[in-house]
């Protein structure tokens, strides 16, 4: 399994990188973890053909994780020539959101018809779910976004990749992370307090308690990225854009 960082930033694109957006290359194909409305920028400096993702799992309904989907649509349709299926798995009412933004940003284009098999599914509490191959288990976090905002946790190739979404400290983070090979994590602060986001300081306070093998920091804002020095651990990393990783 091969995680690639399309879009590591905060929703405002601090330090210059793009919206939250990760690739996952498994035996069985690829998905993506959440679609930020830059997604597919980073796909094209990647070299990533999006014809070859098979799924996109939506972490939460704010812009800056699925409103890459509005562009996706309409690039399968009008210039990748999209053929192969595609399934869309977010939170209840991930579609009805994804058709509001579309009509707001491109009125007509959300009616206009695929020429690929598009499935929306949505997330169960706590319930896992396969999808093509690779099962995921959302687990509720603390971020409000008009609906229920979850982390993930991925099971593929006998391997284990989580991801925290956005949250404020939840113990629900404790077993999302637990074992896992990667648990992908939000560390939109340093110390500094911002409410429904973590900062490095409570991260830092329960590395005992995340038992992942590794954590990647992401979604970092300003505060955040002038302290990366202060940030080392050695199961802990930082995301950056391009970063390619072997789990």
């Amino acid at each position: 399994m091969k995680l690639t960082v399309i879009g590591s930033s905060d929703a405002f694109g601090s330090g210059g990188r793009l919206q939250t957006c990760f690739h996952v290359a498994h035996s069985g194909g690829a998905f993506l973890i959440d679609c930020g409305a830059t997604s597919l920028i980073g796909l094209a400096r990647q070299e990533i053909d999006p014809n070859s993702i098979s799924a996109i799992f939506i972490s939460h309904l704010h812009g800056d994780h699925f409103g890459g989907l509005v562009w996706w649509m309409l690039h399968a349709v009008h210039v990748a020539k999209r053929t192969a299926p595609l399934t869309i798995v977010g939170p209840a009412g991930t579609e009805e959101r994804y058709k509001a933004a579309t009509e707001v940003l491109f009125p007509g284009s959300s009616t206009c018809v695929k020429p690929f098999p598009l499935v929306f599914r949505s997330y169960e509490d706590d319930v896992p779910l396969t999808v093509d191959g690779v099962t995921v288990t959302p687990f509720v976090v603390s971020h409000p976004s008009g609906a229920t905002s979850y982390g993930l946790r991925f099971a593929v190739d006998g391997k284990i990749v989580a991801f925290s979404g956005d949250t404020e400290w939840v113990e629900a983070l404790v077993p999302l992370s637990q074992e896992a090979d990667l648990f992908i994590c939000e560390c939109f602060a340093f110390e500094r307090e911002a409410r429904f986001h973590l900062n490095w300081r409570t991260i830092e306070a329960n590395l005992p308690r995340l038992t992942a093998r590794h954590i990647l920091l992401t979604h970092l804002g300003p505060e955040a990225l002038a302290n990366q020095d202060g940030m080392r651990h050695a199961r802990v990393s930082i995301a950056q854009d391009g970063l390619e990783r072997d789990i």
